[in-house]
């Protein structure tokens, strides 16, 4: 069966991008320059800024961590998951981008763990899995955190 990959949220992130071109996207305001994740197309979200036209960039595929937490319980809805698979705690991390100066948070890919991720260390952006449907065929897609020289990591 042919597998159909559907990002959560359309426009988000790159789609179809080789692992070293995945990118977050989120929007710059070209009158004060500050960078907006989620994406922003109506309005600066600066509060001193005037400004409200807004271009589409590519955020820093690399970050720090700034905090990180697990998860061990299964998320209410609309989150996306089968509830006959047993849950499987994940962690979830907040990574500073220093070029952008703001934190976007993100699960770690599965196999990393909150250990994994000490406060201050490097990770990068890379494209994840959220849910499978083996019926369909459907593959849900987002992005995970991964750190630096995580093993199956291209060097």
């Amino acid at each position: 069966m042919a597998r159909t990959r559907i990002p959560v949220i359309a426009g988000w992130f790159t789609e179809g991008a080789g692992e070293e071109d995945f990118r977050l996207l989120g929007t710059r305001c070209r009158g004060c320059g500050s960078f907006h994740f989620p994406r922003e197309d109506g309005h600066c979200r600066n509060p001193y800024c005037s400004g409200g036209e807004l271009t589409e960039v590519p955020l820093s595929r690399r970050g720090t961590v700034w905090s990180c937490t697990d998860s061990r319980y299964r998320p209410p809805p609309p989150y996306v998951s089968d509830p006959a698979v047993p849950w499987a705690p994940r962690a979830l991390v907040a990574v500073e981008l220093a070029a952008e100066r703001m934190v976007v948070l993100g699960q770690a890919p599965p196999g990393v763990g909150v250990a994994d991720l000490p406060v201050g260390s490097a990770v990068e952006v890379v494209a994840g899995v959220l849910d499978e449907d083996a019926a369909t065929g459907t593959v849900h897609t987002t992005w995970h955190w991964r750190p630096v020289g995580w093993p199956g990591a291209p060097s």
